[in-house]
């Protein structure tokens, strides 16, 4: 176990030759999750850059500007 929690590397468990579990380092699986959310909030805004869901940059920084003068 202590090899194992030092690899990178899944362990496949198989049943009759077919995989059916992974195991893994929890160090690792935090980081492949991570880098999975960071994947479908990429994927979120390219789908609404192609649908025309932007703002302008000044924009952006006229409101801030704007809700930082009213707080």
């Amino acid at each position: 176990m202590n090899n194992f929690t030092r690899s990178r590397e899944p362990l496949i468990i198989t049943q009759n030759g077919e995989a059916k579990a992974v195991i893994q380092n929890i160090a690792y699986y935090e980081e492949t999750q991570e880098t999975l959310a960071l994947l479908k909030i990429l994927a979120l805004g390219q789908k609404q850059v192609e649908a025309g869901q932007i703002t302008d940059v000044n924009e952006v920084i006229n409101r801030l500007k704007n809700k930082r003068k009213i707080a």
